[in-house]
């Protein structure tokens, strides 16, 4: 099975439509390398076909848009390697995947994600830097590497910053899952528009007249969404209700004091028990990771960006705690890691910084030509 599938519908005036569909739907379009390598390859291409005016990325069945990456592949090449050190297998994933994510930020021409069902981790990673981010009446986004002992990566620094107030910071320690209207609150989602209307956008952005001038065909794909767009039917949302709150627990100088004030609240609310519920059960180490990659990750570009998190996603794969993660989520399913430390207090600050130190030693970062 072809684990992504490719289209160039026909448009008006000999213009394409390029449609790309993760096609993994029994692992909820979770992204191998495979299917990686296959979206940068035809991208790239699609980027220099000047008949190609947009591009739509969807994902098989009613499920999922995507899941995340594929980290069990990932757990193996960490049993396998031996020599954590040297994981060739991670380095050129998370490489890979980083570089597909940024080649999205910066790609010339629309680029449509169609974010229904579940979309998760290095699902967020394709949609948050796409021009034209749709969500619908199914869609539930989050970040909730804090359940796995990694971090949010996958730009996870760039767009969590750039949340509103320090909603980012909070998502990102609980993991919380978030619908439509939140999504569209924090800077994730652009429209919202009903699944059923999906084909009958496509059928539109054929029909639409993207003329010669490449400049505006970002205006001319957002007037057709603009036409589907029913917000009147957004789902009720939890971050913008407890934004005040939120930010007030977030408000303090250190990852422990900040985790004890969300463990400490007291609420029948089930969306921000559930957020404690997942904070209390996660990770300590990748507590402490989501403050520092913000911290650290304020002022940097988003090339920076990137090299730091692969920097810190190859020091999590040697580090004992995301290996933990999966085996007990994914692997053995007994839901019950035993973290390295007991606690988020527990955590010294010497293990934190060394996430942050880059494993080639003096060699220059494999990302350092992002943006060249």
């Amino acid at each position: 099975m072809i684990p992504v599938l490719f289209q160039e519908l026909p448009a008006k005036d000999d213009k394409l439509i390029g449609i790309a569909t993760l096609n993994a739907e029994k692992s909820l379009n979770s992204l191998s390398a495979e299917m990686v390598g296959l979206l940068r390859a035809v991208l790239e291409n699609w980027q220099k076909n000047d008949r190609v005016v947009c591009v739509f990325l969807q994902g098989a069945g009613e499920k999922a848009f995507c899941a995340g990456g594929d980290v069990r592949k990932v757990y193996d090449s960490i049993l396998a390697c031996g020599d954590a050190t040297h994981n060739e297998y991670a380095r050129a994933f998370f490489e890979s995947e980083y570089r597909l994510d940024y080649l999205i930020h910066k790609f010339p021409k629309p680029i449509v994600v169609w974010g229904h069902g579940i979309v998760m981790g290095g699902g967020i990673g394709l949609m948050s830097g796409a021009s034209h981010r749709v969500v619908t009446e199914k869609s539930r986004l989050a970040m909730p590497e804090i359940n796995i002992g990694l971090y949010p990566d996958v730009g996870g620094t760039w767009f969590l910053n750039h949340a509103p107030g320090r909603t980012g910071l909070f998502l990102g320690l609980t993991g919380a899952s978030i619908n439509a209207t939140d999504a569209l609150f924090v800077g994730l989602a652009d429209r919202f528009i009903p699944d059923a209307q999906r084909q009958a956008v496509v059928g539109a952005l054929q029909q639409a007249d993207f003329g010669e001038a490449s400049a505006v065909h970002g205006s001319v794909v957002s007037g057709v969404l603009r036409e589907f767009e029913a917000r009147e039917l957004l789902p009720e949302g939890a971050v913008a209700k407890h934004l005040e709150l939120i930010n007030r627990v977030t408000d303090a100088d250190s990852c422990a004091e900040i985790c004890a004030r969300i463990l400490a609240l007291e609420t029948e609310d089930a969306w921000l028990q559930k957020g404690i519920s997942q904070l209390a059960k996660g990770c300590p180490t990748t507590a402490h990771l989501v403050y520092e990659q913000l911290r650290r990750g304020k002022k940097l570009s988003l090339e920076q960006v990137f090299q730091m998190e692969l920097i810190m996603s190859l020091q999590c794969s040697r580090h004992g705690d995301f290996a933990e993660g999966v085996r007990a989520l994914l692997v053995d399913k007994t839901a019950a890691p035993q973290w390295r430390f007991a606690s988020v207090a527990d955590v010294p600050a010497a293990w934190v910084d060394a996430h942050f130190s880059a494993p080639w030693g003096e060699s220059a970062n494999p990302l350092v030509n992002l943006g060249v």
